[in-house]
């Protein structure tokens, strides 16, 4: 049985670039899945430090604590989001009396925005995966009917002597570019699936702990200087929006 450096040196020209650009492919969409592999590898280890001692700070009613233990993360995920959030409503914590429900939107805005552009960071470098398993075996199957035409022109050049052993040659070798395509393609699509399920994941995380800091800060703020402080604000901005009358 011929090796595969074998089968490659037997390629036409045509052939042999299709290989050529199979591998640059599956080299690519390699080191985009181990990049991002290390990325998430990094952040989930931070985040499950961070998020523990968080979460306590915030029980504990230690916010100045909780921010500085947010700014010394930088890999995490959920570090990140709260920490802008943080870091948002940070200079209002001098004076709490001035913290109104727009600030409170303001935070859950930023918040938003924070969510935004880590999981386009994290979704960076799968679009090179996608595209390699969309076109990998169309790719292949480009070189495969290219080296079938030529196995069958070269047959006809020779006035149909030619035997099916050698026709069956071409076709064989033809096909190879096919199945290059396929195992390109195969763990691409493997791999786009299953960050494409674990940076969901990363998100419900973002939005879990970004939404129990909002919570905490709402009820912080409420206990301290009466809830019926915001609940009047929401009715009365939302009756201002309605032109109807303020319940009480």
């Amino acid at each position: 049985m011929p090796s595969l450096y074998d089968l490659f040196a037997s390629m036409g020209f045509f052939a042999k670039f299709i290989v050529l650009v199979l591998l640059v492919m599956s080299v690519f969409s390699w080191a985009a899945a181990v990049n991002k592999l290390v990325q998430i590898i990094r952040s989930e280890k931070e985040t499950r430090a961070f998020a523990p001692e968080f979460s306590r700070f915030l029980k504990e009613e230690q916010l100045d604590g909780a921010i500085k233990l947010a700014e010394k993360q930088k890999r995490s995920h959920v570090a990140r989001v709260v920490g802008n959030a943080l870091a948002e409503v940070k200079p209002l914590l001098r004076d709490r009396a001035t913290i109104t429900a727009g600030d409170i939107n303001s935070v859950e805005r930023s918040v938003e925005r924070e969510i935004l552009i880590v999981s386009a960071e994290l979704k960076r470098g799968l679009g090179l995966l996608a595209t390699t398993g969309a076109t990998a075996p169309f790719v292949g199957l480009l070189g495969t009917v290219m080296g079938i035409v030529n196995a069958f022109t070269g047959m006809a050049a020779s006035g149909g002597g030619g035997s099916l052993a050698s026709v069956s040659a071409g076709i064989a070798e033809a096909l190879i570019t096919t199945a290059f395509g396929l195992i390109v393609a195969i763990p691409a699509v493997w791999l786009y699936n299953y960050f494409t399920t674990k940076i969901d994941f990363l998100s419900v995380e973002m939005t879990y702990n970004s939404k129990e800091l909002i919570d905490y800060l709402i009820k912080s703020v409420g206990s301290e200087f009466g809830r019926s402080i915001f609940t009047k604000e929401f009715q009365t901005q939302k009756a201002s929006q309605s032109g109807g009358p303020i319940s009480r």
